[in-house]
């Protein structure tokens, strides 16, 4: 049975904006905790309501009303006119975070997405613990909540987002619908409008129950083909698929949060060997070469840093990658005892792409011109192509046997016993 999420956005345009005024005056109120609405220009009183604070809801107003009318229910409604490219900006960066965890993802709306769970379910418990994780990453990330509705196709995946908000993990299995859905109005189900809703009341077709028990002839009758539509609706059928979109790859990482912290540069470097096999692994996988490495900390007090580099020359073997992290480990660390580490490649190229030498590669005859810590490296360097090329052929012979033995037939020596990490968890940077 297939897994879908829908990632819906909590009051999305009040939510950003709240942010954005925060972000710029930490004095000023939250527009998410006062009678607040996101839509038209408070002075000229027109336009509609685009979106609501809980507060304002309490006073009957409405998503979609004329801001007039909302002002008429509430004269001291705080009116704040949308700001476009804000949206379209903090929607991006929704998008980017998502895409970290798979690329098997629809976009709908701009505070709105599905997601195939497939890909990704053997790295959680379950389904509910990826969304809840997901939902938190979202949370403490960018700032603002999202609902996510887990259900095995679209339809009810959306159904189940929009049940009690804001923050919440719903699902909606086949077996939930008597209990979850049919109990609701018949203008809560997706794709029913208001006309037709007035229409199913008129002819006594009160809730989402009732219209699953409704002949669906009957319905086609009165509605054409969207009667049989609602009445495959009303009964949790959908057949659509999830269309993701072709997204360029442009970078491969992974990160994983620690099982106990490590307080020792000896742990984290274990940890930072076992990070840059994985993303070696991807990057072969998908005959790429990265160009920049970036090492992420998150320390046990959730302060957070990272840095860049790039390397001499595109790799994607895991003993350069590793050398690079336990580089810039040691610039980075500060003590501080360890609670995430993530390894980021980026600028990829793929793997048969030209590739301009560097200084060492062109083995040049003297070091006297070079600084002095490029003059260090210069003999490793001029040995290189051979001992790269071995390596490569090594890690290559590696992924051969994990993928016919499995993941753990070929293990490091250093490795061995090590169980302080949780299951990495795959970066893939992507961009439309």
């Amino acid at each position: 049975m297939r897994t879908i999420f829908h990632i819906d956005v909590n009051s999305a345009y009040l939510s950003w904006t709240a942010l954005a005024r925060l972000q710029s005056d930490p004095a000023a109120s939250d527009l998410r905790t006062i009678p607040a609405i996101i839509g038209g220009d408070e002075k000229t009183r027109h336009g509609v309501v685009l979106a609501k604070s809980i507060p304002a809801k309490k006073y009957g107003i409405r998503t979609g009303e004329p801001v007039a009318s909302a002002l008429r229910k509430y004269p001291l409604l705080t009116v704040v006119p949308p700001d476009r490219r804000l949206y379209s900006q903090r929607s991006h960066e929704l998008m980017q975070l998502l895409y970290t965890y798979t690329s098997d993802l629809e976009q709908v709306s701009i505070d709105e997405c599905y997601m195939d769970f497939a890909p990704i379910s053997r790295r959680f418990a379950s389904a509910e613990s990826a969304a809840r994780q997901i939902a938190d990453h979202i949370k403490n990330d960018l700032g603002f909540t999202v609902n996510i509705g887990i259900a095995p196709n679209k339809l009810l995946a959306k159904m189940a987002s929009d049940f009690e908000k804001p923050d919440k993990v719903h699902t909606l299995f086949p077996e939930e619908i008597p209990q979850k859905m049919w109990p609701l109005p018949v203008s809560e189900l997706y794709m029913v409008g208001h006309s037709s809703a007035q229409r199913l009341l008129e002819l006594g077709i009160r809730t989402i129950g009732e219209l699953a028990h409704t002949d669906p002839a009957f319905l086609q009758l009165q509605f054409k083909s969207h009667g049989q539509t609602m009445w495959e609706y009303a009964n949790g059928i959908d057949s659509t698929i999830l269309h993701a979109e072709n997204h360029e790859l442009k970078g491969i990482g992974n990160s994983t949060t620690l099982s106990t912290d490590a307080d020792t540069a000896e742990d984290a470097k274990e940890i930072l060997l076992s990070l840059s096999e994985q993303v070696s692994s991807r990057l072969r996988k998908s005959h790429q070469l990265a160009r920049t490495i970036t090492l992420e900390i998150k320390y046990n007090n959730f302060q957070s840093c990272s840095r860049q580099t790039q390397l001499f020359s595109p790799d994607a073997t895991s003993g350069v990658l590793y050398e690079y992290a336990c580089r810039l480990f040691d610039e980075l660390w500060d003590g501080t005892p360890i609670r995430l580490l993530g390894l980021r490649t980026s600028k990829l190229l793929p793997e048969d792409a030209p590739i301009q030498l560097s200084l060492f590669d062109l083995g040049l005859s003297t070091t006297e011109s070079l600084p002095e810590k490029y003059a260090k490296n210069r003999q490793r360097a001029t040995c290189q192509p051979h001992n790269a090329e071995k390596q490569k052929r090594l890690e290559e012979a590696i992924d051969q046997i994990r993928k016919r033995y499995g993941a753990d037939a070929v293990t490091r020596g250093t490795l061995l016993g090590k169980s302080r990490s949780k299951d990495p968890e795959p970066i893939s940077e992507n961009q439309k």
